[in-house]
């Protein structure tokens, strides 16, 4: 009985320990934002279960939101939060549990993934999952080959308006947001539209089988059509703007208000269940069928508008 009884309590120690989180890419205000949650058991928001341990810069030299910032956050973590800084993500690996890949730039999480992987670090990808769809289908074949799991999300997919809204009944959804561009991502929608994108998908479900859109300097209409005919439609601002949704249902039409808006909350507690569990809140299928709505899109805006098949 003895030896049942210490077996137990060295599970619920264990389980109670904090995950050690490893950060890659401090180019985001993300990596600072989510630390502070992690630690401050002071915050409102504070989200326990996990801390961050170690990270490694990164960054992207022709991005100036990258390269202008990364130093900034890194030395930010270091001075304020005690993380310790490292040369390489495989010495970053051999030092935590888990790894918050937070790199702003899409184009770098297959090659900083790929090692992650190869390390065996259940990771969480911030937005985006790649900049482009052969890139985000490599990252899923390579952790699923190695058994390794992971999830990518915008945190809008935990938000009020995504919790409040999904009704099972749902015949059609219209959402907007921010939707700024950035050169170096040809998946143009990835860089920022992700986030009303991602609460599309959080209020249809998958499933999108055809994508039109249209583009101006100032915004972007894109309409897509599920299996049985449903229409779910995104429009994405610029530079900016505020986020909403109109569901359509089989007796009402309801719509968003700035009180479901939320914060990182529910999406840090999601990650940090994920690592507990190894179970991902979004399914890999669906997150690739995002990126691949998101590509069908840029083919279709290349088209002067003309409706792609997801491919």
């Amino acid at each position: 009985m003895k030896i049942v009884s210490l077996l137990l309590f060295l599970c619920v120690a264990a389980m109670a320990a904090d995950i050690r989180l490893g950060i890659i890419g401090t180019d985001t205000s993300h990596v600072v934002v989510f630390t502070q949650m992690f630690h401050d058991a002071a915050r409102a928001d504070h989200v326990a279960g996990a801390r961050v341990v170690a990270a490694y810069k990164g960054g992207s030299p022709d991005i100036e939101s990258s390269w202008s910032r990364v130093d900034k956050y890194a030395e930010e973590l270091r001075t304020k939060w005690n993380i310790t800084l490292e040369p390489d993500i495989p010495t970053l690996c051999a030092k935590v549990d888990a790894i918050l890949l937070e790199s702003n730039d899409g184009r770098k999480h297959l090659p900083q993934a790929r090692q992650v992987i190869a390390a065996r670090k259940p990771l969480f990808i911030d937005k985006p999952l790649a900049s482009t769809l052969e890139d985000a289908r490599e990252i899923a074949r390579l952790a699923g080959e190695a058994g390794v799991p992971f999830f990518s999300s915008s945190s809008a997919r935990f938000g009020g308006i995504a919790t409040a809204m999904k009704f099972p009944d749902a015949q059609g959804v219209m959402v907007w947001g921010p939707g700024p561009l950035e050169p170096h991502h040809y998946l143009d929608l990835s860089w920022y539209a992700i986030h009303p994108i991602e609460l599309l998908y959080t209020l249809m479900g998958p499933g999108c089988e055809e994508v039109s859109r249209m583009a101006t300097a100032d915004s972007d209409a894109i309409v897509g059509r599920w299996k049985g005919g449903r229409l779910g439609s995104v429009r994405a601002n610029r530079p900016h703007g505020a986020q909403g949704a109109v569901v359509f249902r089989a007796k009402e039409v309801v719509q968003s208000d700035k009180t479901m808006e939320g914060g990182y909350r529910p999406l840090l507690k999601e990650i940090v269940k994920f690592f507990q569990t190894g179970k991902p809140p979004v399914a890999p299928e669906e997150t690739l069928e995002i990126i691949a709505f998101m590509d069908a899109a840029q083919r279709s805006k290349e088209a002067g508008g003309r409706p792609m098949r997801l491919r």
